[in-house]
């Protein structure tokens, strides 16, 4: 059942969460030159269809990320790596919505060296669990470019369903238009989402 948005208020409050490959924690502007670190492997900021901080850009970045948290329509994390103890990328709660409530999980990135390994995997399985188990979510959301094959295919592994594409949804930095493709899990799948994620975990070593 829905919380009331008494309920909703208390419980979208920065939290850390912590797997055995992976820690997110609250973001924080100590945080940048780790960040700064992070986004030079692969290069990151020169991909033209998403949208990622360059190294001279990471503060400004943090600190949008966290005025939006003050806001109450974001959750920051930075992601720690921790076999290295290393921060390797960001992610967040955003758009959310207290009243149903539901969240996007986005504005995502990681370092190169840990895409498509056991860490993103963990992360989105933290994620899902805190969203759908301590705040009541009834549906996550994600969303990406239509163009970004690597992180469809990487929402879609996750048992998101593709709820539509939004032509022309908006002007991109670039000055091209994104179509925006809008994946969702629900509140009645996620069992059967948890259960599909550990048990890709548990194959890892």
């Amino acid at each position: 059942m829905p919380l009331t948005s008494t309920q909703a208020s208390d419980k979208f409050q920065p939290i850390t969460l912590t797997g055995r490959h992976v820690q997110l924690i609250p973001l924080s502007v100590d945080h940048q030159e780790g960040l700064r670190s992070a986004v030079r492997d692969g290069n990151l900021w020169e991909l033209w269809y998403t949208s990622i901080p360059s190294p001279e850009g990471m503060l400004a970045e943090i600190q949008r990320r966290l005025a939006l948290q003050e806001a109450g329509s974001m959750l920051p994390f930075a992601i720690i790596d921790r076999a290295t103890e290393e921060i390797v990328g960001m992610t967040t709660y955003m758009h959310i919505d207290q009243a149903t409530p539901r969240v996007e999980i986005g504005s995502t990135w990681y370092a190169q060296r840990v895409q498509r390994t056991a860490l993103n995997t963990e992360a989105k399985l933290l994620l899902l669990t805190h969203a759908f188990e301590t705040l009541g979510c009834v549906a996550v959301e994600f969303r990406t470019h239509f163009m970004n094959r690597q992180s469809r295919r990487a929402i879609e592994r996750l048992g998101a369903k593709l709820d539509g594409i939004l032509r022309n949804h908006f002007l991109t930095e670039n000055g091209t238009l994104r179509d925006t493709c809008v994946y969702s899990i629900l509140i009645s799948e996620w069992p059967t989402v948890r259960t599909h994620l550990e048990h890709q975990l548990a194959k890892r070593p």
